[in-house]
């Protein structure tokens, strides 16, 4: 394989209980990439101690600091600072097969598209009970957050040539749920499938992570952009269409707590369109 220099950029707000583990699984990395940019997006928690004193034995870590500004921002920020050719953006909460950024990348590198995603994202806590609520309210099989019937083509960029990715001035800024779709509409073409690129990534794990990720969810444009699509959604998440729809789902899937997790996620949702007609930070 042409080597291609590999920057890894991971955006982080209060990750302090998974940054580690996520820093530590691409230390082990079989294409080793230069450098792992980490950008910290005001953590009030212990995120920072914990990266500054995460000992790694094969590549460099450098951190960055902004306020809470969003992951658009924070990635655009990391990718300021990169010095590879090619750009792989991860999260904090996600750990990878040794073999990932080898084949990520590997499309790239043998120039068949300007960038990359992989459809072999797996639940890394697949066992806890609201992290299978997650997956039954997508309608994903519970081990993947990525159905194997995914098209080849997707919204979001894993790994993209920084060439490409400068040219378009990188992520929109909005902060919001939808910020890593935005290549994708100011490039006009969906990254491309990497086959092989394994990796794991954790679903929310308790009722609170539940209803931040879902208030987040419920700020994005699809949601609460339009005062069409506000309306739309007060109907579409309403408490009662949540309690007969979680019901139905509950008794279909043989997850009773199916009817809390829905009444948790769509008030939540509800909550964030709302918040949008007073103008809520798009933020998480």
């Amino acid at each position: 394989m042409n080597n291609k220099l590999i920057s890894v950029i991971i955006p982080v707000y209060n990750e302090g209980k998974v940054v580690g583990e996520c820093l530590k699984s691409l230390d082990g990395q079989s294409y080793r990439p230069i450098e792992i940019i980490v950008v910290d997006d005001g953590s009030t928690d212990k995120t920072i101690e914990i990266i500054k004193n995460c000992q790694l034995s094969t590549v460099n870590c450098q951190l960055f600091r902004q306020k809470h500004l969003g992951p658009g921002p924070a990635r655009n920020l990391g990718a300021s600072y990169a010095k590879g050719d090619i750009l792989v953006f991860v999260d904090a909460d996600m750990t990878f097969d040794k073999n990932f950024i080898r084949d990520l990348v590997a499309p790239i590198i043998k120039g068949q598209t300007i960038g990359t995603f992989s459809k072999n994202e797996m639940n890394a806590n697949a066992d806890n009970i609201w992290s299978k609520c997650w997956n039954i309210n997508r309608g994903w099989p519970i081990e993947r957050l990525i159905p194997p019937d995914y098209p080849s083509t997707a919204p979001v960029y894993r790994a993209i040539l920084k060439s490409e990715f400068v040219k378009v001035g990188g992520f929109d800024a909005t902060g919001e749920y939808t910020d890593d779709w935005s290549l994708w509409r100011k490039l006009g073409k969906k990254s491309t499938l990497a086959k092989g690129a394994i990796y794991y990534h954790l679903n929310p794990s308790t009722l609170s992570e539940v209803w931040k990720q879902a208030r987040w969810i419920g700020k994005n444009e699809f949601i609460s952009g339009t005062a069409i699509r506000k309306i739309k959604s007060l109907i579409f998440y309403s408490l009662p269409i949540a309690f007969v729809v979680g019901l139905f789902k509950s008794v279909a899937r043989g997850q009773l707590s199916f009817v809390v997790f829905k009444l948790i996620y769509n008030l939540a949702v509800f909550f964030s369109v709302i918040g949008s007609f007073f103008n809520e930070p798009k933020a998480k």
